[in-house]
């Protein structure tokens, strides 16, 4: 019995380090997301590296598209704040947020906002190494919450699709950001 509770340890203690190791490799977390993380009423965050997206995507054996993606992914780190106002937010930390990411060199790909002028929007940016895509990071801000997505490794913004709807990363089905229906 000791010896299991000394190997559970082990494992728990060698799942941190790499999760650790995988949040290093994408990049450290935008400084922009640390007051929008002390004005949210609530907070999930969360990074997998490889080897938990392997053992995620088993639980869709069926979905080829998913585990052909995910054998180009180093990691994945999700950003999720919900505030009980609408518009609750300072919209200067998204600002902060998109210059980090420029100044950075990652190239926006999308810029995308309300169309009623409101501060909603929708940001995709994608960084290079060696003329491919190395990493691709999706901010969405909406009245009530604000979600960033960072996916680290080999990916297309194509490949971003069969993401879609698992990790943690919005569903997107024809080029078209598929809203959340689902109540919280």
């Amino acid at each position: 019995m000791r010896l299991l509770r000394i190997s559970f340890l082990v494992l728990i203690a060698f799942s941190v380090v790499q999760a650790t190791e995988a949040q290093q490799s994408m990049g450290s977390t935008p400084q922009g997301l640390e007051s929008l993380r002390h004005l949210a009423s609530s907070k999930t965050e969360f990074t997998l590296d490889h080897s938990m997206l392997v053992f995620a995507s088993k639980l869709d054996p069926e979905n080829e598209d998913l585990r052909r993606v995910i054998a180009g992914v180093n990691g994945v780190s999700v950003h999720s704040f919900h505030f009980p106002s609408p518009w609750m937010y300072d919209p200067e930390a998204l600002s902060s947020v998109k210059e980090e990411y420029h100044a950075a060199g990652w190239k926006q790909l999308v810029n995308n906002h309300d169309k009623d002028g409101g501060p909603g929007m929708t940001n995709v940016w994608i960084r290079f190494e060696n003329n491919a895509v190395s990493n691709i990071a999706i901010l969405v801000s909406r009245s009530t919450e604000v979600n960033l997505v960072a996916v680290s490794g080999s990916i297309s913004p194509l490949d971003l699709s069969h993401l879609g709807g698992h990790f943690g990363i919005p569903k997107i089905e024809g080029g078209v950001l598929v809203p959340n229906n689902q109540q919280r």
